[in-house]
């Protein structure tokens, strides 16, 4: 069968692959009934010229139909956009993903290279394994990290690495990573292996990436919920909140924040079928 072109977020058109869409709502928890009505859906609308965005938000709304957090966890990638550069930075929220994982963590360590002196987003220790992170964070979930983003990060670290990582691991070697709320580009993947740059992004690596991490440390962003509005969670990001885990455990922060009592049951049953609870 010929399927029509679709266009890119970023202006190149592909052909389009049902069986792409169907796997990404397979993966965010949609059942195989449920995950054909979709594709079957799209495929009714979808014509040359058709953009992923339409596709994504038309799957997003016919997902809300579904029982269990289905649509929260299909728009996650979004969702992590939208904890933005302020209100609730990504980079504590790469900090709190590593503590749930057991490391302690500094966000934010000045570290002196052997050339220059470096702000590090994340210093992460567990039982001798050293983690020197550089988190590049887009407000477009569609933007990807670039091999520019990887030969600046590799470069920093190995600044640091002449300057024995300022001597903050004794005789351990830290290993570089750099962690992106989005995709990498080929080329920025092809110079991280080379390099022996660590890197996780949207979907990389294959095993270990972030949204396997998300998931597994059940540090779900609470931008993720479809029953709050934009506005809502606006709030609750610059009150400090960002997990949905908060919610769960403290249910009494919607109050705080001032969402509607007559909503909050909703917003709960949410929090708990997308944590898994």
């Amino acid at each position: 069968m010929t399927y029509p072109r679709i266009q890119k977020s970023d202006g190149s058109q592909e052909k389009f692959d049902p069986e792409k869409l169907r796997e990404s709502l397979l993966k965010s928890g949609a059942s195989k009934e449920e995950a054909e009505d979709v594709v079957e859906h799209i495929l009714s609308e979808v014509k040359d010229g058709t953009t992923t965005k339409f596709i994504y938000d038309h799957a997003f709304e016919l997902l809300k139909q579904a029982e269990g957090g289905v649509a929260a966890r299909y728009s996650m990638r979004r969702a992590l956009a939208e904890l933005g550069p302020s209100g609730f930075p990504f980079e504590r929220f790469v900090g709190e993903l590593f503590r749930a994982e057991g490391y302690e963590v500094e966000v934010g360590k000045e570290l002196e290279g052997e050339c220059v002196s470096h702000e590090v987003d994340i210093v992460a220790q567990m039982d001798g394994d050293w983690v020197v992170g550089e988190v590049k964070f887009h407000k477009e979930s569609h933007v990807k990290s670039d091999v520019q983003v990887a030969l600046y990060v590799h470069a920093r670290f190995m600044d640091l690495k002449k300057s024995n990582f300022d001597g903050i691991a004794d005789d351990k070697e830290p290993h570089g990573t750099l962690i992106t709320n989005t995709k990498f580009t080929s080329h920025a993947i092809k110079y991280g292996e080379c390099a022996g740059l660590e890197m996780v992004g949207w979907s990389y690596p294959e095993k270990g990436n972030l949204q396997d991490r998300i998931e597994q440390s059940m540090l779900q962003p609470l931008t993720m919920l479809t029953k709050l509005s934009g506005a809502e969670k606006r709030v609750l990001l610059e009150s400090g909140h960002a997990l949905c885990r908060e919610i769960r455990d403290n249910p009494e922060i919607l109050d705080e924040v001032g969402i509607d009592r007559g909503k909050q049951e909703a917003v709960i049953k949410e929090v708990r079928a997308v944590c898994h609870l």
